[in-house]
């Protein structure tokens, strides 16, 4: 393992509980209820609850609490930057990747060799 890493979180069910305790902190640190802050999201009381219990909610239930605590533009601080590098634009002749493809095996040599063809 590798010093001062951060192991990541074992299950989804362990990232959800561990992600709704941390907006119940966030909520409480700044002095808001639970209906406080459904009501400033635009959502419901019982969509927090799920929400800080950890349990499945919405996409749309998180991004709008994340805004109402005005944490909505961290949420894109979670994955890379995905334009393309200069270089990658070179060799792809200015064109940017518009579809993934599946990778297939290199097509190895033919076994296919001229048969024992029978005279004529």
């Amino acid at each position: 393992m590798i010093p001062n890493a951060i192991p990541r979180a074992g299950n989804v069910e362990t990232t959800m509980r561990d992600l709704g305790a941390r907006l119940a902190k966030v909520r409480l640190s700044r002095n808001l209820t639970q209906a406080r802050l459904a009501q400033e999201a635009g959502t419901s009381l019982p969509s927090i609850k799920r929400l800080e219990a950890g349990r499945n909610s919405s996409l749309d239930t998180l991004l709008r609490v994340l805004r109402a605590l005005n944490l909505g533009d961290r949420i894109l601080d979670i994955l890379p930057n995905p334009e393309v590098r200069p270089v990658e634009r070179v060799q792809h002749e200015g064109h940017e990747r518009r579809r993934a493809r599946t990778r297939t095996e290199a097509p190895k040599a033919s076994d296919w060799a001229w048969g024992g063809e029978e005279d004529q």
